[in-house]
């Protein structure tokens, strides 16, 4: 096994998913600007956009994208270049 590859500043991270105002405590090497206290302790915190918490395939969510999907915009927009 190599050495000195991995890092080694891993620390207790809070996620937080801002979809839903969700979070967990992972630990991690993310560098952060922000902090959050929680139960008296001080965090860096991570704002992530999705995760488990809001993610259609883990919340069993079903959302219809129609017909404007981007495998319809390519064929519409490619559909001129077709051949006779």
């Amino acid at each position: 096994m190599r050495e000195k590859i991995h890092p080694e500043n891993y620390r207790p991270v809070v996620f937080k998913d801002i979809n839903n105002e969700k979070i967990f405590i992972c630990r991690s090497t993310v560098k952060t600007k922000d902090s959050i206290q929680i139960n008296g302790c001080n965090y860096p915190l991570y704002k992530m956009e999705i995760s488990s918490y809001s993610h259609p395939f883990f919340t069993g969510e079903k959302r219809f994208l129609g017909k404007t999907g981007p495998a319809e915009k390519f064929r519409r927009k490619y559909e001129k270049y077709k051949k006779m």
